[in-house]
């Protein structure tokens, strides 16, 4: 059987199998070792030459992070653009009487990075825990004042300054002055 003579889906399957291994630089014995799923069935996998059962499909996903979907998916064949809709719902994070964090990014990145729109009331502020070991945040204000504070350090920004800090402590935003701040976040996982 070749790779020419296979039915869409197994051909997607074994370019992005081949692909993303490439891309990972793992050799077939360390996508083996990573997965689970046998170096032989890989290298099958990988010419076309085997039909993996789903179980296979997903333990070869999970080792690279994904879902089946997104394995299997041809990025050429579907939509290029996802849209977060500015009225939707489901995109507020948080939506009170002194904060709103509209959420900009797909869900489904929120592994990777995380973006968000941030409207915060005078004196209002927006407290986090620690997040995940290397987690940093990238705050950018578009109008109003900030004090943040990322552990023990703390600094002021006004409308169009920006800041980078760890999140991987306590930190803070807190609006300053007489007008709301608005901004942007972006939040990013090592």
């Amino acid at each position: 059987m070749s790779k020419s003579s296979l039915d869409p889906a197994s051909k997607v399957l074994c370019e992005r199998v081949t692909e993303l291994r490439q891309a990972h630089g793992f050799t077939l014995d360390q996508l083996a070792a990573a997965s689970g799923v046998s170096r032989s069935m890989l290298s099958q996998i990988e010419r076309g030459q085997a039909n993996p059962t789903l179980a296979v499909t997903f333990r070869i996903a999970q080792a690279f992070g994904l879902s089946i979907g997104e394995l299997v998916d041809d990025p050429l064949a579907s939509g290029l653009i996802e849209v977060v809709r500015a009225n939707d719902p489901s995109s507020l994070f948080r939506a009170d009487s002194e904060c709103q964090i509209r959420t900009l990014s797909p869900l489904h990145m929120e592994k990777h990075v995380e973006f968000y729109e941030l409207q915060l009331q005078p004196g209002a502020s927006l407290d986090s825990s620690a997040h995940f070991s290397g987690t940093r945040e990238l705050l950018t204000l578009s109008a109003g004042a900030a004090l943040v504070v990322a552990g023990a350090t703390e600094c002021r920004l006004d409308s169009g300054d920006s800041a980078h800090y760890r999140a991987d402590v306590e930190h803070s935003i807190r609006s300053l002055g007489d007008e709301p701040l608005r901004g942007y976040l972006v939040v990013t996982y090592k």
